[in-house]
């Protein structure tokens, strides 16, 4: 339960929404501000991912499968399906890059359905009342633009690095130039090539940014409303109601959690598969 703050919702908010931040700077021109929380929290649970599937690829038998192995094979076979249906070429790596993508997105969403008071209680608990209040941790990567955009960005260089496979690099080049306005005569082609590449570059920038975008407002306005509802329940009074309220608030953003994981996943292989298409 959120304890009483002092500011106030707002001042309760705003302490919530602040990053743990490690700051560097050099003879005093700039400084690198690095938000460890976003940084700490998905490599920990990059690396739970990847040991937890590791564990149970490698004890998997051709038998009854346990539980855990079940579940396994059960994200490996939707993945792998809805790679098989998107794209049409050879999906041997395809397939662990939208399993990677899809398991370590839901992972981060997931924090959002731990307490908005946990860290701060575990800081009050250990540390006291004192270092907790001037100590701020955020559990949701996701809720972070920082990580999005880091996400997207190597979504980006992932998807140039299949089409200059696919196509070869004067291939890729020439089709910047090319498409989508084609001509047979060397004059309309030579008008054209501004435009084609202007609209190109308009395109392959707009994919991370609607990638980074959506995934990051979906999220912040989710871990948003959590803190809302922590509000009401500061008093006795409205602690039933925020109690109900965030029971069915959890409820419907699992939805939103898996959806997004999902969402980010699948326009990632659609950027793959248009990447390799030959206009």
């Amino acid at each position: 339960m959120a304890s009483e703050p002092q500011g106030g919702l707002t001042e309760y908010i705003q302490h919530h929404l602040n990053h743990l931040t490690v700051n560097f700077s050099a003879d005093h021109f700039w400084f690198w501000n690095l938000r460890a929380d976003s940084i700490v929290v998905s490599f920990v649970l990059g690396a739970a991912f990847c040991l937890w599937f590791w564990l149970f690829a490698r004890k998997a038998t051709s038998g009854v499968p346990s539980k855990g192995q079940a579940l396994v094979e059960l994200a490996i076979e939707f993945v792998d399906t809805q790679v098989k249906d998107t794209f049409h070429g050879d999906r041997r790596t395809v397939t662990p890059l939208a399993l990677s993508i899809f398991m370590w997105v839901f992972l981060m969403n997931a924090m959002d359905l731990l307490p908005v008071d946990l860290a701060g209680w575990l800081v009050h608990t250990f540390a006291g009342d004192e270092v907790a209040h001037h100590t701020y941790f955020r559990m949701v990567p996701t809720a972070d633009i920082n990580t999005t955009v880091g996400l997207s960005v190597a979504v980006l260089f992932i998807v140039i690095g299949h089409g200059i496979k696919a196509k070869g690099g004067f291939g890729f080049g020439k089709e910047l130039l090319t498409a989508p306005f084609h001509a047979s005569n060397p004059i309309a082609k030579l008008i054209l090539v501004i435009p084609n590449f202007l609209l190109n570059v308009v395109e392959t920038l707009s994919k991370p940014v609607s990638l980074a975008m959506r995934l990051f407002g979906n999220m912040y306005g989710g871990e948003l409303v959590f803190m809302l509802i922590a509000g009401l329940m500061v008093s006795w009074i409205s602690f039933v109601p925020g109690v109900v309220f965030n029971t069915a608030w959890a409820i419907f953003h699992i939805l939103i959690i898996a959806l997004q994981a999902f969402i980010f996943m699948m326009l990632t292989i659609v950027y793959i598969a248009t990447a390799r298409e030959h206009h």
